[in-house]
């Protein structure tokens, strides 16, 4: 985790051309050194798990992310050299707290994939509209059913939907606000926190199996301490029996 940090401090310092020009050399070096350090990490897994590495999501992750690293930055690949800041991911393979938030968002992958689809059927059907009741007084906005589909998107975000966009369409169509108010209550209010639901659940699926261990091994433990307790009981009162009988 320090080398990781510490790798995603010298690449945002190599952003600036002032540090760049008066450390360049050694944030260069630095970030080799960090990149040597990350190939033989890799090399050493590969070593120890062999074919078992490359059964593992997270170990696939660490390797694709360091395999990108070590290409060469220049021609084709120029675009790699931005790519250094991928590394800074492997944060998520190192805690496993965001290992279990990844892996909630990967499980909730299929319950998003639907609420999407069903997303995109309503911006279509709005977006017709739009473009049929609006496109001929507004073209830059509803010109064409792209240009709807993107002005729908920001009012959904509710990024100046009301003086950017609506306000100036109701100078037109006093009765706009009828088309748009449904469709914000419709895709902002409603569609968007069903994808915040299925996300809450599919977390909530990966933490289970953690407090159902955790609730297990809890009652064991009770259970064990209940049977000491009657075994101290059953001694006890041996004992007073044995003192009983030796008085009399």
């Amino acid at each position: 985790m320090a080398v990781i940090l510490v790798n995603a401090i010298t690449l945002g310092l190599e952003t600036s051309a002032s540090i760049m020009a008066s450390h360049g050399t050694l944030l260069h070096l630095i970030d080799h050194v960090i990149l040597g350090f990350f190939v033989v990490e890799i090399g050493l897994r590969l070593y120890a798990f062999r074919a078992s590495f490359f059964r593992d999501a997270w170990s696939l992750f660490d390797f694709s992310i360091v395999a990108v690293a070590i290409l060469p930055a220049t021609g084709a690949f120029s675009v790699l050299r931005a790519s250094r800041m991928l590394r800074v991911l492997r944060l998520i393979s190192v805690i496993p707290s965001l290992r279990k938030v990844v892996g909630g968002l990967i499980v909730s992958l299929p319950g998003l994939a639907s609420i999407f689809v069903l997303l995109m059927l309503v911006f279509y059907v709005f977006a017709v509209m739009a473009t049929n009741l609006y496109g001929a007084a507004f073209p830059e906005w509803f010109g064409t059913i792209g240009d709807s589909y993107y002005t729908l998107f920001q009012v959904m975000t509710l990024e100046s939907w009301s003086m950017g966009v609506v306000r100036p369409i109701m100078e037109v169509y006093p009765h706009s606000w009828a088309f748009f108010v449904p469709f914000i209550a419709c895709t902002a209010f409603t569609v968007l926190n069903l994808f915040i639901g299925v996300i809450v659940s599919a977390m909530q699926e990966q933490h289970e199996p953690a407090a159902e261990a955790d609730r297990a091994s809890l009652h064991s433990e009770t259970s064990l301490l209940l049977d000491e307790i009657r075994a101290l009981r059953q001694e006890v009162g041996q004992l007073r029996q044995a003192r009983e009988h030796e008085r009399t």
